[in-house]
């Protein structure tokens, strides 16, 4: 790796690194903190896990791959990387929230994702060597938000005997996935594992004022849950290549292609350590602790999953996919805060052209043009009615020349949707993703001296 190439990407590094600890700790400022009343449930607004390239069609995963993009949720497509990908992605949000009359905005944003892919069989070292192999294989590390828990909520109550009686709900916190993954290929079927570590902290405040009665004491009651535990998926992919009859009369591939994928997971466990706090305040020197707990250690159980899908290619110019996933959110468990879930699912679609990716003389023939579309249901509820997502997608991926000539891309992604529960509380949003896949092909590069 060259100095300048070396700069780059450690650059880059301490700067997403820097953005994650601001995320952790920015309450105020230009992009304020989230505020989505959902969150209190579960672990939170669950994040996407896809990169910023294929967020732009809709978070396509199940039958994608790519050799120069990290497709971070099916590591059956690891092998298909030829470059080392070094992938950084943050993203900005505002949502319009909408319950019965009353309207908010709220602007927020974080480092979505970091993550290093790279084959095992660097294939200049085939090329030189003059050897095929049927066999590749592919690795991966991820580090990511998961889950967001981030609310600011006031609400009031009228009771005949005493008076009207306000309510402040608070929430802040999350959880992160630490992320490793490894595939295997075999002439055009590949199989894969990710392994990942969850963890993080989440609180919540529930705080009652009786504004109607003198002297009357406040009353909090605080949870605050930390949770760590293990989750893992499968994954596999088949190429199919559709061929030709060259001049020798040998059959060939012609360039077109389908893929065929599915990735999913079991019910895993999780362990929780939790405080909780309730207490009545007159101010901060009169305090009356009710009940005081700490160091609870609980379990909790996280749903299986699974996603299937299906591409046709036509490489470095077509790619139209669909794919369906469902998640078992009636297994979830959480002892520290107990709550049913609905089983959810997921069906999207995306499409990506690039009009000619060797035009030397204008540039926005090389550009990746993607959209999708997609609508899900989520494991909350409220008042029986299940919560729902839906959305447009479309994105740009803008190629870049780095040293000794590594194709490398700027990529950004635009979603457009609503979530939530019509007529309780809608939030209509748009996002932004922007990412950077930085490749180099000369790790595990074998040097020879005579």
């Amino acid at each position: 790796m060259s100095i300048k190439w070396r700069s780059v990407f450690v650059g880059v590094a301490l700067c997403c690194a820097g953005n994650l600890l601001w995320g952790q700790s920015q309450n105020d400022g230009i992009i304020p903190k989230n505020n989505s009343p959902l969150s209190r449930f579960g672990l939170g607004d669950p994040l996407d896990q896809y990169v910023a390239g294929f967020g732009g069609m809709a978070g396509l995963s199940a039958a994608i791959n790519d050799p120069y993009q990290l497709n971070l949720l099916n590591p059956a497509s690891l092998p298909h990387l030829i470059s080392t990908s070094f992938e950084v992605g943050l993203y900005a949000k505002y949502a319009g929230l909408k319950s019965e009359d009353k309207t908010a905005g709220v602007w927020s944003g974080n480092l979505q994702y970091m993550a290093l892919g790279f084959p095992l069989k660097n294939p200049i070292n085939k090329s030189l060597d003059r050897k095929t192999s049927k066999w590749d294989l592919g690795m991966s590390l991820a580090l990511s938000p998961y889950t967001l828990v981030g609310y600011d909520v006031l609400t009031q109550q009228f009771d005949p005997d005493f008076g009207t009686a306000t309510t402040a709900l608070k929430g802040n916190g999350g959880t992160y996935k630490l992320a490793w993954g490894n595939g295997i290929k075999y002439k055009g079927f590949s199989v894969g594992v990710n392994a990942a570590y969850l963890f993080g902290k989440l609180t919540n405040s529930r705080k009652v004022n009786f504004d109607s009665l003198a002297f009357s004491y406040d009353t909090e009651f605080l949870d605050e849950v930390s949770v760590r535990g293990f989750v893992w998926q499968v994954g596999a992919q088949y190429v199919y290549d559709f061929k030709k009859t060259d001049k020798t009369g040998k059959r060939v591939p012609n360039g077109k292609r389908l893929i065929a994928g599915a990735y999913g997971g079991p019910s895993t466990n999780f362990n929780t350590n939790s405080s909780r706090y309730y207490y009545r305040f007159l101010s901060a020197a009169i305090r009356d602790t009710i009940l005081y707990s700490s160091e609870v250690k609980e379990k909790g159980r996280m749903p299986s999953s699974f996603t299937a899908g299906i591409t046709y290619e036509e490489i470095n110019k077509l790619r139209i996919g669909i794919e369906y996933s469902a998640t078992r959110w009636s297994e979830y468990l959480n002892e520290a805060k107990p709550e049913s879930l609905q089983d959810g699912s997921r069906l999207a679609a995306g499409v990506q052209y690039t009009p000619d990716v060797f035009s030397y003389n204008d540039y926005w023939k090389r550009v990746q043009y993607r959209a999708g579309l997609f609508h899900e249901t989520d494991g909350r509820s409220i008042a029986n009615d299940q919560v729902t997502r839906y959305g447009f997608t479309f994105g740009l991926g803008f190629p870049i020349i780095m040293p000794r000539q590594q194709i490398s891309f700027i990529q950004t992604a635009f979603e457009i949707g609503k979530f939530g529960v019509p007529d309780v509380l809608q939030e209509t949003y748009v996002k932004l993703s922007l990412g950077f896949t930085l490749n180099d092909n000369s790790w595990f590069f074998k040097r020879k001296f005579n």
